[in-house]
C-alpha cells in the first residue's frame, strides 16, 4: 500500500518509479536548473513531473484495473481536491447534497471491505498447503530481499525474454528492474568455471559475447556477490560458498 501510494519502490541502489520503471541512483546529488536534490526527493520531482500525480495515475487506470465508473472517478477527483459538497453538486449536476454524502458513505465501506478482503487473502496465502518454491539465493548473495523470490517459472520467462536468440545467445538489454537483473546476472555468471582464475581481459572477452556494456555487467556481477577480484582488479572468480 505504501509503495503504491508513493510511487515508487527502493532497493540498497536505487529508487525505482513503478509507473515508468526509471531507476534513481541513490547516494547521487541531482541537479535541476539552479536547484540540487538528493535522490529520493529528486524520484518525487520525477513523478510530480512526469505522471502529475500519483492518485492520477491510479484514477487514471481502466476499469479492469480499478472498478472505478467514469462517474466514480470524477467524484474521487472532487473528494481529492477538498471541493464542498455544494460545489461538487453544481459541477457534477447532482440533484442533491445528501447523495453526495452517501457517496462518501460508500467510499468508506468499500474501503473498510478492501481491508477485509486484503487481510483474508493474506490469511489465504498464509495457509496454502504447497507455498510458492523459490530459486535459492546463491550463497554469497550481498543482501537477500524480495528481488529473490524468483520461481523456476517466473526465471524461464525472464531468460528467454532477454536473450531471444537462446541462452547461448547475447542478452538484448540490461536496462531492466532489479529483479530481472537479478535472473539475468545468475545466468551469465554460469558461463564462468568454478575455482578457476580469470584476468580482466578474459572476463571482458566473456562478457562482450554477451552484451556490448561489458563493464555494467563486471561490476554488477562482483556487487551481487556472483563474482570477486583482487583489489589491483587483475585476477577475478567465481564466488563460492567456502
Amino acid at each position: 500500500m505504501e509503495i503504491i501510494k508513493q510511487g515508487f519502490t527502493e532497493n540498497r541502489q536505487f529508487y525505482e518509479c513503478i509507473i515508468c520503471g526509471r531507476e534513481i541512483e541513490k547516494g547521487m546529488i541531482y541537479k535541476d536548473g539552479a536547484d540540487l536534490y538528493e535522490a529520493r526527493r529528486f524520484m518525487e520531482l520525477h513523478i510530480t513531473r512526469a505522471h502529475g500525480s500519483v492518485f492520477e495515475y491510479l484514477i487514471g487506470l481502466d476499469k479492469k484495473s480499478t472498478g472505478f465508473s467514469e462517474h466514480m472517478c470524477k467524484l474521487l477527483r472532487c473528494f481529492y481536491n477538498r471541493m464542498p459538497d455544494a460545489q461538487i453538486q453544481q459541477q457534477l449536476g447532482i440533484g442533491s447534497a445528501s447523495t453526495i454524502r452517501n457517496h462518501r458513505f460508500a467510499l468508506k465501506e468499500k474501503e473498510r471491505q478492501a481491508k477485509i478482503l486484503m487481510a483474508v487473502c493474506e490469511l489465504i496465502r498464509e495457509n496454502e498447503v504447497s507455498p510458492v518454491k523459490y530459486i535459492e539465493p546463491h550463497a554469497t548473495a550481498t543482501m537477500v530481499d524480495d528481488r529473490y523470490k524468483i520461481t523456476l517459472e517466473e526465471n524461464e520467462k525472464i531468460l528467454k525474454k532477454y536473450f531471444p536468440d537462446g541462452l547461448d545467445g547475447r542478452l538484448s538489454t540490461f536496462y531492466i528492474k532489479e529483479k530481472c537483473k537479478l535472473a539475468v546476472l545468475r545466468h551469465i555468471a554460469s558461463r564462468f568455471e568454478s575455482g578457476r582464475k580469470y584476468t580482466e581481459k578474459e572476463v571482458t572477452a566473456i562478457l562482450k559475447q554477451v552484451f556490448d556494456d561489458h563493464a555494467t555487467l563486471r561490476r554488477y556481477l562482483i556487487e551481487y556477490g556472483f563474482m570477486d577480484r583482487t583489489s589491483d582488479c587483475r585476477s577475478y572468480w567465481l564466488m563460492s560458498a567456502g
